[in-house]
């Protein structure tokens, strides 16, 4: 469920409240999805409310579309804080895309960040001329 981007950045598909404990050394939850995409998804605030419950930092920076500069500025702002993250959205991908350009943005090489995410199963190739 969880896949691994670096040492202190996990992407994910979807989680419920009761996932919220299982990503061992994961400090911050970053929500990726916008309330009500999809019918049954769990809410922004019930995701929030367990992490909180768990002692975890929590933000929803919902992607839909295009990534925001906003958005990437925000991602990039939290990885300076340098603890355990784990973003997540539907499938992974937009928590994966936003990721490796907030990386880009704090000045990581974007050929090693493609190599990176394909590792961890994400193909980065739609956004090499950003990277």
């Amino acid at each position: 469920m969880f896949r691994r981007l670096g040492a202190q950045v996990m992407v994910s598909g979807q989680i419920g409240p009761e996932d919220v404990g299982r990503a061992a050394g994961i400090a911050v939850i970053v929500n990726n999805r916008p309330d009500g995409e999809e019918p049954g998804q769990p809410s922004s605030a019930q995701i929030e409310a367990a992490a909180r419950d768990a002692g975890l930092a929590y933000h929803h920076i919902p992607v839909a579309g295009a990534i925001s500069p906003d958005a990437i500025e925000r991602v990039a702002a939290l990885l300076e804080e340098g603890s355990g993250m784990l973003l997540f959205c539907r499938s992974g991908t937009r928590s994966a895309y936003l990721w490796a350009l907030a990386e880009r943005r704090r000045g990581a090489d974007g050929e090693a960040l493609i190599a990176r995410a394909a590792e961890a199963g994400y193909d980065l190739e739609p956004l090499r001329p950003y990277l």
